[in-house]
């Protein structure tokens, strides 16, 4: 019943930025906190950030503090992860996520959008 469409990936060089977006859609009201998640080949899928329904209360991972900042536009219904001075290291996947407010627990997935960034 929820959607979830993630955008904006692609190739940028080291020290670059980038913006994901993540489109949601049909039953959005029962979304609760949204977040991001990347998986680099070979590895687990990691968390890393996310943001409350309201948007007031932001986590991150401490790999991309001080450089990623997520936020939310309600009218819209997408969230957005700001990238800046990119890393080789931050290649990966890119996926978003949603909680749904019974559950408690993130369970809705976007198919992903890959980040490459090159040294």
């Amino acid at each position: 019943q929820v959607q979830l469409v993630e955008s904006g990936g692609g190739l940028v060089q080291a020290g670059g930025s980038l913006r994901l977006s993540c489109a949601a859609s049909g039953r959005t009201f029962e979304i609760s906190r949204m977040g991001w998640f990347r998986q680099a080949p070979g590895k687990e899928r990691d968390f890393v950030a996310g943001i409350s329904r309201s948007g007031g209360s932001t986590t991150y991972a401490d790999s991309v503090k001080g450089r990623f900042t997520i936020s939310k536009d309600n009218a819209k219904n997408t969230v957005y992860l700001q990238m800046n001075d990119l890393k080789p290291e931050d290649t990966a996947v890119y996926y978003c996520a949603g909680s749904q407010i019974v559950i408690g627990k993130y369970n809705y997935w976007g198919q992903g959008t890959q980040v490459t960034v090159s040294s």
